[in-house]
């Protein structure tokens, strides 16, 4: 039995989670054997969860040798090294891409943007996940690198201005959202001496966010909140 097609069957516990119900409310379904890139691949989450979905021909890009390295050690999909603004792939060589927390690492957005079009082939996909809301900066958007946090409008300009329809866009993370910018509105008050906000986190925490992002993610594409931690965007180049 050939593998199941791509977004055929939900999943959760990543930013890449909250899009996978957003192609199939809009009859959106991918062969198992399309060419995927998933752009700032890191550890390889992304390359396990599309190979997972039944994805038979993915690559992944990062910037870090180091990725590079850890992905091949683990048995993962092939990673290339390089820049999201400046990918070595051909134009027009991929069906989706995946860039998942990735634009607020960039300095230049709009021209990564750009590079994510023109390696689409016409009609391909990209699914964008970016932290929102810029007042709910706090210590873990520095800890991270992060250059900005994201608005739905200015965002979907930038996305439709690389030349780019929008499909589908919804922000998530929005049942935590009164807790976060309450928490870290103190932090910022309280200058605790630590170094990530895992520093402050708990098991029993993660487990109950887990539950939450899982009920949050099933919800917001239906509910379109108008907030959230996150905001998600399905784009397609046209045909």
């Amino acid at each position: 039995m050939p593998p199941r097609p791509a977004w055929s069957r939900p999943i959760g516990g990543s930013p890449s989670a909250a899009g996978c119900s957003a192609p199939s409310s809009v009859g959106w379904v991918l062969a198992p054997d399309v060419p995927v890139l998933d752009v700032g691949t890191s550890s390889g989450t992304n390359l396990i969860m599309l190979t997972d979905l039944g994805f038979t021909c993915v690559t992944g890009l990062d910037a870090s040798p180091e990725a590079v390295r850890w992905c091949a050690e683990r048995g993962l999909p092939p990673v290339a090294l390089g820049d999201v603004s400046a990918m070595p792939f051909a134009s027009g060589s991929m069906q989706l891409v995946t860039a998942t927390d990735v634009l607020e690492h960039v300095p230049d957005d709009r021209r990564a943007l750009r590079e994510i079009a023109r390696v689409l082939e016409p009609g391909g996909h990209v699914l964008i996940s970016v932290p929102a809301f810029p007042s709910l900066w706090g210590l873990q958007d520095n800890v991270s690198h992060h250059l900005r946090r994201y608005r739905r409008g200015p965002l979907l300009s930038k996305v439709e201005a690389a030349g780019l329809d929008v499909v589908q866009e919804f922000y998530f993370n929005w049942i935590p959202f009164a807790p976060i910018w309450c928490a870290r509105q103190l932090l910022r008050v309280a200058r605790p001496n630590v170094n990530s906000e895992n520093d402050i986190n708990a098991s029993w925490l993660n487990r109950l966010l887990s539950l939450i992002f899982g009920l949050d993610v099933a919800i917001a594409p239906v509910l379109r909140p108008p907030f959230g931690v996150s905001f998600l965007v399905l784009a397609r180049k046209p045909a």
